[in-house]
């Protein structure tokens, strides 16, 4: 674990300026990154690669704190003013609460709704990768392209996508910049 720190430590938390841009939030989320590696330690023997492994926990990590501050400001924005709102009463409960599949359905079916707006190739390239879950060679073997041809349209496709839903004023507070 400790060979791991050493190693990996500098690169974690550039990835974290990068991501937040501000060096107290970094070291925030850089200290999150390196909990969820401590908790998960019994999983490092079975990591092949160490620093994709770790850029991944420092990415969702990332993600995940990026989603609940967005729905934590949303919760204080929605609040009348001078009222003394807990911070414990903004908390999520464990079950997920009807406004929350209601939004989650809502952004599925405009996500999709773009999707469709997308040329075809990119679309039916997102849907296999995304949807499907093929792999990349699946998809290059049943378009009959190459596995980069892939790559670039998958790229292209999810860029384009990304600028139509922020485009879209219902769309844009649902897309994470990075």
């Amino acid at each position: 674990m400790e060979e791991l720190y050493a190693e990996y430590n500098r690169y974690i938390y550039h990835l974290c300026l990068k991501l937040t841009r501000n060096k107290a939030e970094a070291e925030d989320l850089m200290q999150e990154v390196w909990l969820k590696v401590v908790r998960y330690e019994s999983s490092i023997a079975q990591v092949d690669h160490a620093k994709a492994w770790l850029t991944t926990i420092c990415m969702n990590t990332f993600r995940d704190r990026y989603r609940k501050n967005v729905r934590r400001s949303k919760h204080i924005a929605n609040q009348p003013e001078g009222l003394d709102v807990s911070l414990l009463d903004l908390i999520p409960t464990d079950e997920t609460g009807t406004a929350e599949l209601l939004e989650k359905q809502d952004v599925s079916v405009m996500i999709r709704h773009k999707i469709s707006e997308l040329d075809a190739i990119y679309r039916t390239t997102i849907v296999y990768f995304y949807v499907h879950q093929y792999s990349l060679v699946e998809i290059a073997e049943t378009m009959k392209v190459s596995i980069g041809t892939v790559k670039s349209r998958l790229h292209r496709g999810k860029q384009r996508l990304k600028d139509m839903l922020m485009e879209d004023v219902r769309t844009r507070e649902y897309v994470v910049i990075a």
